[in-house]
């Protein structure tokens, strides 16, 4: 049995155990904007039930174009306020570069991509970067956007410093700690 049809198969029992459709509106206004990594359990690991919140997610958690259309999306149609931003460490984009990740696709496809595969070195740069990206952005109603990187070894989230946010207290690093709120 390949993987798919597993899928389909606990598809079967999760529907018997279904708790019901929610609202298409997410509960607490947010969107979560995250790597695809299959280490990121970001519904437990940000305490979010189905129908909470908007999951974006691609290779790095990087601020695309699509991402972009995304969360404007999420935010005129559907009443998202907040962004949240998940990397976490030990990310695949940083064990290559646009360049080299291009010419591999190339070699093997014999096409090149059209498209950057957005590498990077320093994640918590990136996560910066993603950041102002988003308070860039002319399309969204709201910027309150917050950027974390989770440690894909012990689970912790650590906030990281938005120097436009200075009132923002706990971005100097440490793990949030559970039960803590961000800015006490």
């Amino acid at each position: 049995m390949g993987e798919i049809d597993r899928m389909l198969r606990a598809n079967e029992d999760w529907s018997r155990r279904f708790p019901g459709s929610k609202p298409v509106r997410p509960a607490r206004r947010v969107a979560v904007v995250a790597c695809m990594d299959s280490r990121m359990p970001l519904f437990g690991m940000l305490g979010l039930e189905v129908g909470d919140a908007h999951v974006i997610r691609n290779a790095g958690g990087v601020i695309t174009e699509d991402t972009i259309r995304s969360l404007t999306i999420s935010q005129h149609v559907l009443g998202t306020r907040e962004i949240l931003l998940v990397h976490h460490t030990q990310c695949g984009l940083q064990a290559t570069d646009d360049v080299s990740f291009a010419d591999l696709v190339e070699q093997a496809t014999g096409r090149r991509p059209p498209w950057a595969a957005r590498a990077f070195t320093d994640v918590d740069a990136d996560v910066r970067e993603s950041i102002r990206l988003i308070r860039d952005c002319p399309y969204l109603v709201s910027r309150e956007v917050r950027g974390t990187v989770y440690d894909v070894e012990t689970g912790h989230l650590r906030e990281i410093e938005d120097p436009a946010a200075p009132h923002h207290s706990q971005a100097r690093g440490e793990p949030l700690q559970q039960g803590q709120e961000s800015g006490t």
